[in-house]
């Protein structure tokens, strides 16, 4: 028989999934310079920063 999980266990993953929803992966299609072939660029970012990723060159 499996032991039930404590109440404090519940409440930290709880909490870690909200916390976990305000992170994005974002990816990007950068153009090289020297081939002209695209290639992609990804990064976790919270959501408040995905302008200033999309932005930066």
């Amino acid at each position: 028989m499996a032991k039930a999980a404590s109440k404090n266990a519940k409440v930290k993953d709880a909490k870690a999934a909200a916390e976990s929803k305000n992170w994005t992966k974002v990816i990007r299609t950068v153009r090289s310079p020297k081939t002209g072939a695209y290639t992609f660029k990804e990064a976790i970012v919270h959501k408040d920063k995905v302008k200033e990723f999309l932005a930066a060159k």
